[in-house]
């Protein structure tokens, strides 16, 4: 826990530093939820397919999942998803005929998640 998953378009992988995003992210979840930096987990979920709207091409997805067990507050979980796009904007370097669709959601973990 935080559990944090990334689907990014397939036309990002040259533009989108992964791991200097997930070493990034992690001190940021840490502080600001209050937990441990190695309770933070992210893995990355490569897209093949994405379509936006009506675009023939050139559109690519970014999108960043944190679930936590709760107990955060709104305002906290709004405070961490808008930093989070912040950072990961400064960790990606589309082409200039890419148009990034990016997004994020902060969410409390449902209560039949477990750990080992």
């Amino acid at each position: 826990m935080p559990q944090i998953t990334v689907d990014y378009s397939a036309e990002l992988d040259d533009s989108f530093d992964r791991r200097g995003f997930a070493l990034a992210l992690h001190p940021l979840v840490a502080e600001t939820v209050t937990t441990k930096i190695a309770a933070c987990k992210t893995r990355f979920r490569r897209v093949e397919d994405f379509v936006a709207g009506d675009a023939a091409a050139g559109d690519a997805v970014l999108h960043i999942s944190i679930a936590m067990l709760p107990g955060r507050s709104a305002q906290t979980k709004a405070r961490l998803t808008s930093c989070v796009l912040e950072l990961a904007a400064a960790h990606l370097v589309p082409g200039p005929d890419v148009t990034v669709h990016a997004s994020a959601e902060t969410r409390d973990l449902d209560p039949s998640y477990d750990k080992r």
